[in-house]
């Protein structure tokens, strides 16, 4: 049974559930809130938006700017960097295992605000040689395949895999699928290398591999 917005279940807290939704509603919205705005999204008044706040201000998840906007604030940065570590173990095996049977360097990657972050990253230990990515590397979201194919999900749902040719440094070629159906995750898995890809050969496995991390995410 699907639960309706205010909807309060007995074994679990309304005030909690209030604050993770005022949390969901403010990342929705970079440019902030009006607590009439917040209120009108809860479903509920005025004051107890302005509790729900001054309780998140105190906890540096959320707060106001001069016009009385409410933001998310940097603690919630550092919820994320802490979360980092269980998407690297949850990405381990996959990413062994594509960077293996693809030969080249595989990669989990993440959104973090308009930039696309490398948070673990497994290289092949056959090839000769292959593209050396590192866990941190950030770049646009909207120029290599990682980037692109999370854009590609968040417009139009596509679930297949992307592929793009020096888009990040010349002579690489990137190839990455979204990891979907994971709430409040934005993700994709890929593989970078500097010789060509065969998508034919390499996008199935992408795929899956993004599969396998969706499920362990879960």
């Amino acid at each position: 049974m699907s639960s309706i917005p205010g909807e309060h279940h007995p074994e679990t807290s309304q005030t909690l559930d209030r604050g993770l939704r005022a949390l969901e509603e403010l990342a929705e919205v970079p440019a902030g809130l009006t607590v009439t705005e917040l209120a009108e999204r809860l479903h509920v008044n005025r004051t107890i938006v302005y509790r729900l706040l001054a309780t998140l201000e105190l906890h540096n998840l959320a707060r106001r700017d001069a016009s009385g906007r409410a933001r998310l604030s940097i603690g919630v940065l550092a919820l994320a960097r802490r979360v980092q570590p269980l998407l690297r173990e949850a990405a381990a095996i996959p990413l062994r295992r594509l960077a293996e049977e693809v030969g080249a360097t595989a990669h989990l990657t993440v959104v973090d605000g308009t930039e696309a972050l490398a948070v673990a990253v497994v290289e092949p230990t056959w090839t000769d040689y292959h593209v050396a990515y590192r866990v941190g590397s950030r770049h646009s979201l909207d120029r290599g395949a990682a980037g692109r194919v999370i854009l590609n999900y968040r417009e139009n749902k596509s679930t297949g895999y992307l592929l793009t040719d020096g888009e990040l440094q010349p002579g690489a070629y990137g190839l990455a699928a979204p990891v979907i159906d994971v709430p409040g995750v934005e993700a994709s898995v890929g593989v970078v290398s500097f010789g060509q890809l065969d998508p034919h050969r390499a996008g199935p496995r992408v795929v899956r591999a993004a599969a396998e991390v969706a499920g362990a995410l879960r």
